[in-house]
């Protein structure tokens, strides 16, 4: 990853940006600054902090990790838009749930709120 040029990663499909975001990932893996491995013994807060020390990584994208990745059953992606039309839709709102309403009315879904969302 670190050896291709930016043309190559634009030839194979990936935008500035995730070609940014891949190569500071790659960059901190071969600098040990970012360890993978061992990383599901972690908290899920944890894992959510080391992730977003990489370009382009932020809460969203390591709860998907956390979700799909490392078969976490209770994470509640609040700031996905598709859970927030998915909880407008079930409780019968006029607009999208802001992500502190969503969390609030995901409680009631513990342990089991990465499941809830999936179905969101």
């Amino acid at each position: 990853m670190l050896a291709l040029s930016d043309e190559e990663l634009r030839g194979a499909g990936l935008s500035g940006n995730k070609a940014k975001a891949l190569r500071d990932l790659a960059s901190k893996i071969v600098s040990g600054e970012l360890r993978l491995k061992g990383i599901a013994r972690h908290e899920d807060a944890e894992v959510i902090r080391l992730l977003s020390t990489v370009w382009g990584i932020g809460e969203w994208t390591a709860q998907m990790f956390l979700i799909f990745k490392l078969g976490r059953l209770d994470i509640m992606p609040s700031g996905d838009l598709g859970v927030q039309n998915g909880l407008r839709i079930l409780d019968g709102l006029d607009g999208r749930p802001s992500p502190d309403t969503l969390l609030l009315r995901a409680e009631v879904w513990r342990p089991l709120r990465s499941v809830a969302a999936w179905y969101l």
